[in-house]
């Protein structure tokens, strides 16, 4: 009989306190997103500074987007760059998604910065390219929403970019038997998405890049896609 998949999701972020009521947490966002309705699922606040004694406690770990710059120098990024370091050497698989993708950038080496071409926002697609047997077919595009400054600007040796865009050259990279991360949101939803884009509208961002995003919602997104990958590439099937 197979057992049922662990999922550990580590907490960097949270919504907006208005909008958590809502549109839930970043770790139920992921729970939706990913659809394993016969998988268990336990969450760690890393920024609080709350982390798994052993990465072995799940069988994949998701590391979850973030306000925060993983260059910001908080007490509790250094850990959770280590935690990243301890999955790869046992051989636990993660996914990282936006501050995720750019903190297992970071601890494996890579740089990341604010990018000089500005906000990410709406609808993003990215191309995939080189990419790996070991994920399947590629999609014909990554479709997601977006919302980041910060980018990954150098890749760590031994990572691998496998979707770009004009706009995000390192949109999706692959680490070899460990990891696939992506920049853009592929766990927000469209109405969580609107929301986040008007509360922050007039302060954080102008009003124009605000109706700028709005007007990209209705495109379509291929979020079940990435998600389908994930199940079926990146977690080890149990017995």
């Amino acid at each position: 009989m197979t057992k049922p998949p662990v999922i550990g999701i580590l907490e960097t972020g949270r919504p907006p306190e208005d909008l958590a009521p809502e549109h839930g947490n970043y770790p139920m966002m992921v729970q939706d997103w990913l659809d394993l309705p016969e998988a268990k699922f336990i969450s760690f606040a890393a920024l609080d500074g709350e982390l798994p004694k052993d990465p072995r406690m799940a069988d994949l770990w998701v590391i979850t987007g973030s306000r925060f710059g993983v260059y910001e120098g908080h007490p509790w990024i250094a850990p959770l760059e280590g935690f990243v370091r301890a999955c790869r050497d046992a051989g636990v698989p993660m996914v990282g998604i936006c501050f995720g993708h750019q903190v297992i950038a970071q601890a494996l080496g890579g740089d990341v910065g604010k990018s000089d071409k500005g906000w990410g926002l709406g609808v993003h697609d990215y191309a995939p390219h080189d990419w790996p047997d070991a994920l399947g077919q590629a999609p014909e595009k990554i479709a997601i929403q977006a919302y980041h400054q910060d980018q990954v600007l150098a890749p760590p040796d031994g990572a691998k970019t496998i979707a770009s865009s004009d706009f995000c050259d390192h949109a999706a990279l692959w680490y070899p038997g460990f990891a696939l991360t992506v920049q853009g949101h592929p766990e927000f939803g469209k109405p969580y998405t609107q929301a986040l884009l008007e509360s922050r509208r007039g302060t954080i961002l102008k009003p124009e890049q605000v109706d700028a995003a709005q007007a990209s919602m209705g495109r379509n997104v291929n979020r079940d896609q990435l998600a389908r990958i994930v199940r079926d590439h990146l977690l080890p099937v149990r017995s």
